[in-house]
């Protein structure tokens, strides 16, 4: 584990928290000082209904959604999102329409590919992209060029952490974001204050979770 205690930013709301670790870490891309563990969320059913139930009033009112496209594991997430906007209510749009839960695959440079069986998922469909978390807004905006790509059209992001607010000219949602931790900070790793001060880093960690060093 990270040498931190974790602990839980709390909300008024049944199963609907974040669980966080203050320390350093290193993501691949930039060095941060909080550890957001979003695996519970991801696979926890009660928690992921929660996470979707915060993210619903988004997208059901007047967004049509066709297809959710899962970052970081979020299917379960994405499936409960699913099951809401295709609920039989009057003021849902989605009411009845089938919606495709798909996951990209990676490629070697980082690039999205979807194979030929998964095509038609994303061709002419409008497409809600779904993340843990969008901080740098890379994958996110990979996810975008994707599906543009393959002849979809984006009409969301949505995560359950995010420090950005668009990426390109989508809008970011989200559960939680910096407000939640005001002292949050991500830095590349030449830039990271704390590397500076000589504080060695805690854990190597990404969307599977952490390797503490």
């Amino acid at each position: 584990m990270p040498t931190s205690k974790p602990y839980k930013l709390e909300t008024k709301k049944k199963n609907l928290f974040l669980r966080i670790h203050k320390g350093h870490f290193s993501t691949g891309r930039s060095h941060t000082n909080y550890y957001i563990d979003i695996t519970a969320q991801k696979s926890r059913l009660s928690e992921a209904k929660a996470v979707a139930e915060e993210l619903l009033g988004y997208y059901s009112h007047n967004t049509v959604v066709d297809t959710i496209l899962c970052l970081d594991g979020t299917e379960v997430i994405a499936t409960c999102l699913a099951e809401e906007l295709t609920k039989n209510q009057f003021h849902n749009i989605n009411a009845h329409r089938t919606i495709y839960v798909i996951t990209p695959e990676p490629t070697s440079n980082s690039q999205l590919l979807f194979r030929d069986n998964m095509v038609p998922m994303i061709e002419g469909k409008h497409v809600l992209v779904l993340a843990a978390s969008v901080v740098t807004g890379f994958t996110a905006n990979s996810a975008v060029e994707a599906i543009k790509y393959y002849g979809g059209s984006v009409v969301g992001i949505a995560s359950i952490f995010a420090t950005v607010e668009k990426c390109g000219d989508i809008k970011v949602y989200s559960v939680f974001d910096p407000k939640d931790l005001p002292d949050y900070s991500t830095h590349s790793s030449h830039d990271c204050p704390l590397c500076k001060k000589g504080i060695k880093l805690d854990a190597l960690i990404n969307t599977f979770g952490f390797s503490k060093l």
